[in-house]
């Protein structure tokens, strides 16, 4: 009599039957389900005799069930990662869904893409916009403002000062005179051209001298001396005018005992001046 061959669970005769062995035990293929078999974690299924079983790291899959929780893909034979809620990603996804974030159009920016990067944002290059025109700015020059950025052109319009002379934007440098703006280039002498900016200068009817112009071309020559007075240089010089001409304050003295006149009183005779007392000694 031949010794019986039974289902190790059911006591089922396995003789002419299909069955499994598994940790040395005989069993049929219903109690191999039921009991024995490993649990998809994907479709949450026995993995029954007939399915094909994938395993890692004590997790376990129908063939059919091992795809890519992103985009579908069947990983079978492909490289993979296991990541949270124990899902399978395809290598492809799993760049993707690491990559930064493209802060214009909330894209991923995957390895080679060209990107701008800026006080830890980041932009495909295509997507680093100026603000106003909406032209791409990429890796050229640019100026932020708050959440905005501009371009170089965009900029000088939009926030730049403009110059008192010529009116064109003040991208860089400049001065400041009486309040306004100018471009150092435009701050010149109106006769010489030279720039002015940081030297002594001096304005007449809106038009700036340096000193060396003012007093050749602009100051009145003392009656006395015969020079330039250059009131408002240096420690400057008070003007005593009189009629037609004028005099430096230390130059305007009594022509006989050569007093200082200057707020005091004088007396014109024959075209000379005098103190009040000299004319009478004449």
């Amino acid at each position: 009599m031949s010794e019986r061959f039974d289902c190790y669970y059911c006591r089922d005769p396995l003789q002419g039957k299909k069955y499994v062995q598994k940790e040395g035990r005989h069993c049929c293929v219903k109690c191999f389900e039921k009991i024995c078999a490993n649990t998809c974690i994907e479709c949450k299924k026995p993995i029954g005799a007939d399915s094909k079983e994938l395993h890692f790291k004590n997790r376990y899959w129908h063939d059919t069930c091992f795809r890519c929780f992103k985009c579908y893909t069947s990983l079978v034979n492909e490289p993979f990662m296991l990541r949270e809620n124990n899902k399978v990603w395809c290598s492809n996804c799993t760049a993707t869904e690491d990559a930064p974030r493209c802060k214009g159009c909330f894209k991923p920016i995957i390895a080679g893409d060209q990107n701008v990067e800026y006080k830890k944002m980041v932009w495909h290059k295509d997507c680093f916009t100026c603000s106003q025109c909406k032209q791409v700015i990429g890796s050229g020059s640019f100026f932020p403002k708050g959440d905005d950025f501009y371009c170089v052109s965009c900029h000088e319009h939009k926030f730049a000062k403009t110059c008192a002379k010529c009116k064109n934007p003040i991208t860089s440098g400049g001065l400041t005179y009486q309040e306004q703006p100018w471009h150092s280039e435009c701050f010149i002498c109106s006769n010489c051209k030279k720039q002015l900016g940081g030297k002594r200068f001096t304005a007449v009817e809106d038009q700036f001298y340096c000193v060396e112009c003012y007093k050749e071309c602009v100051a009145k020559k003392c009656a006395g001396c015969k020079n330039p007075i250059t009131a408002g240089f240096g420690r400057g010089t008070s003007v005593v005018n009189y009629e037609d001409e004028s005099w430096h304050d230390y130059c305007f003295k009594c022509t006989k005992c050569a007093r200082g006149l200057a707020n005091k009183r004088f007396v014109c005779h024959n075209g000379k001046i005098y103190c009040a007392e000299c004319p009478k000694r004449l």
